[in-house]
């Protein structure tokens, strides 16, 4: 699989912006996943639209999910 270093450029300069935008969600994920999320975990998230009640799932961490994020962050060096 190839990856177009424009299309990468275009990623790194959104996640930029996100940052910028939202620093303490990304503090709070990097605090989070520094020490490692071990199989078991559970991660949950709300959306609350405007005008509307609140929506919340969550998934239960697996030993796959593990290891794909492995694969994902290898793909990223």
């Amino acid at each position: 699989m190839a990856f177009n270093p424009m299309n990468m450029m275009k990623i790194k300069g959104a996640l930029t912006q996100f940052s910028g935008n939202h620093p303490k969600f990304v503090a709070f994920l990097r605090d989070t996943f520094a020490t490692g999320i071990p199989a078991d975990s559970i991660i949950e998230l709300t959306v609350t639209k405007p005008g509307a009640n609140p929506v919340t799932t969550n998934i239960k961490i697996t030993q796959s999910d593990l290891e794909l994020l492995e694969q994902i962050k290898e793909l990223s060096r």
